[in-house]
């Protein structure tokens, strides 16, 4: 199987990574929604931040550094503000926790936002953003990294790649669902490109020596580089203000990566943000604007060969039903280890090809 990538159906891609996880020492519950997270992501075709991953997080919570049955904690509360100490845990357990108690209190008072410290790497930032869609609410969900980005010039890292992503209801078949890093791409991108043998583009990043390199392992040994020059840094270091810094979390150079410190904590720190949209604006007259935006988009005239504007999330949207009936495509090497450790420790689902 090494080296041949196959196509996985979901249901049986999530029902394995859950069953890991449990066999792990997680919660069920807990476990199911973390399989659930990072399998949506490979659905919305954001592959660096799927079931690549589940080795290292695996890894990571067989040794500890994710908490396997965390107590999250409230340690400051004022009317809609929460802080959330996370014990710990997986950061898709965590950063579930937090967007929930924003919804809740935005139902309260309009708006919620909920700080999150002492978490871990939480995977695709529109998995928490998107949670408020269902609630007729806008969603903002952030978090900070180790830093990993080199500044022009610069011979070290100086800020995380520190993704947000913020989710507005269109009521019709997929959100407005922007997700972005602030690296030109992911760290999770590199991994995903050495993993398949593929080189990257030269604009992604700079190998140890700050020189420009397709070689993704390279990449990873090196640092990313931002978008848009010092504008990207300037974005990055307020979502770290904002993640880290005000809520009393980790920030910049006390972070650790899961990568570089794969048996501790990373104290990752995340930011949520839900508002009421119901206080501002009826669904009907929301859908109809939100048309006329759409519409306002595809409207304008492109280059030749240029496909139409669309929202973000828009793609995201058929790609996951393209992979719902096609299948989840999964590096050989990626599927070897898993199916590895699903032997090793006991798993009886299967990973089903389609």
């Amino acid at each position: 199987m090494s080296g041949v990538e196959k196509n996985i159906r979901p249901v049986s891609l999530r029902a394995f990574v859950g069953e890991l996880f449990s066999a792990g020492g997680m919660r069920p519950g807990e476990a199911d929604w973390f399989a659930e997270s990072i399998v949506q992501a490979n659905l919305w075709g954001i592959d660096s931040h799927g079931v690549i991953r589940v080795p290292t997080y695996f890894s990571r919570v067989l040794s500890g550094a994710i908490n396997r049955r965390p107590s999250i904690r409230t340690y400051r509360k004022a009317p809609a503000l929460t802080l959330l100490d996370a014990d710990g845990a997986a950061g898709a357990v965590a950063g579930r926790a937090a967007m929930e108690q924003a919804i809740a209190d935005a139902r309260a008072h309009g708006v919620g936002v909920c700080g999150v410290t002492n978490s871990n790497h939480f995977g695709a930032a529109a998995l928490y953003s998107r949670l408020t869609v269902e609630q007729d609410m806008v969603g903002l969900a952030m978090t900070n990294v180790k830093p990993l980005i080199a500044a022009p010039g610069a011979k070290a890292p100086v800020a995380g790649n520190n993704p947000f992503s913020i989710a507005v209801p269109t009521y019709c078949a997929f959100p407005f669902s922007l997700d972005m890093s602030i690296s030109v791409a992911a760290g999770g991108k590199l991994r995903l490109a050495a993993a398949r043998g593929e080189r990257i583009p030269l604009d992604w990043a700079v190998d140890q020596d700050g020189q420009p390199t397709d070689d993704p392992q390279a990449a990873l040994n090196g640092f990313l580089l931002p978008i848009g020059g010092y504008k990207g840094l300037g974005l990055a270091y307020a979502v770290d203000i904002l993640s880290g810094v005000i809520t009393g979390g980790l920030f910049a150079d006390q972070m650790r990566s899961m990568y570089h410190d794969p048996d501790l904590p990373s104290g990752t720190g995340h930011l949520m943000i839900a508002m009421d949209l119901k206080a501002w604006i009826a669904p009907e007259e929301m859908k109809r604007r939100m048309e006329h935006y759409h519409s306002f988009l595809q409207s304008i005239p492109m280059a030749e060969g240029a496909g139409p504007l669309v929202f973000p999330g828009e793609p995201e949207a058929r790609q996951e039903l393209r992979r719902r009936k096609e299948g989840i495509p999964i590096p050989g090497s990626t599927l070897e280890t898993l199916e590895q450790l699903g032997v090793r420790h006991g798993v009886r689902s299967r990973l089903e090809t389609i």
